[in-house]
């Protein structure tokens, strides 16, 4: 088989155990993996892939010093993820991704780049949060163009839900800051909304931010401006 076939398809899916699960935000699926994405996954991943655990997760162990933790939920291929972690070497960041993909391509750039700030779990991100991150252990979290479930009839399948913006905020050291940021109307609405009824937090603009510097545009992101599409940025900080 060549290096850039399909990838294992996942293990049968037992329906009764899905019906007990929680509604998901995500589906797994398939996708092409090239050979640089497969060589850093085995090159890489042993130093900067984190198994999951149900248990704490010590994240100056894993860093391996003290500094700002920034977790990233969904980095997609990692683009975004890599350049803010280059730009800021004096904080550690944590991306979370289910996608096998994703997460090789995200190796490959840390290589690349030769970054030793950024470590990665492939799980999903709700377990993390529950099971590994320590409260009040984050200086910050980021969320960038998160699936919208479009139809309506999805939308109870969208990940920016009041009881998971809570569970963030638990994990948001006092002052540390929520970043969200969309492309669909619709999703921005009602992130606002949520994000503005959690007692805890602040909105740091009246209604959406301009997006910061920090946060790097996307091509898909930079082709929808140019059509005329609007992006709008969330940044709240935990009072």
């Amino acid at each position: 088989m060549k290096p850039d076939a399909l990838t294992p398809a996942p293990p049968p899916v037992d329906e009764e155990d899905e019906r007990r699960r929680p509604v998901r935000s995500f589906v797994l699926r398939a996708g092409r993996m090239g050979t640089g994405q497969m060589r850093a996954l085995a090159e890489l991943g042993p130093r900067f892939l984190i198994p999951y655990s149900s248990s704490p997760l010590d994240l100056d162990t894993a860093f391996g010093r003290a500094s700002p933790r920034v977790l990233e939920i969904g980095f997609g291929m990692g683009a975004a993820t890599a350049a803010i972690a280059q730009a800021h070497p004096e904080t550690d960041y944590l991306g979370v991704e289910v996608h096998t993909p994703g997460v090789g391509a995200l190796l490959k750039r840390i290589g690349e780049l030769g970054l030793t700030n950024l470590r990665i779990i492939q799980h999903d991100a709700v377990e993390v949060l529950e099971y590994m991150l320590p409260d009040a252990s984050l200086a910050g979290v980021h969320i960038f163009f998160p699936d919208p479930w479009h139809k309506k009839r999805h939308h109870k399948r969208r990940l920016i839900q009041p009881a998971f913006v809570a569970l963030l905020a638990e994990k948001l050291k006092p002052s540390g800051y929520l970043h969200l940021a969309t492309d669909w109307a619709d999703y921005a609405e009602q992130m606002l909304a949520v994000l503005s009824a959690q007692p805890n937090l602040a909105n740091t603009a009246d209604g959406y931010a301009p997006r910061p510097e920090y946060r790097p545009l996307t091509k898909f992101e930079q082709r929808g401006m140019r059509l005329g599409h609007g992006v709008w940025d969330l940044i709240f900080r935990k009072a």
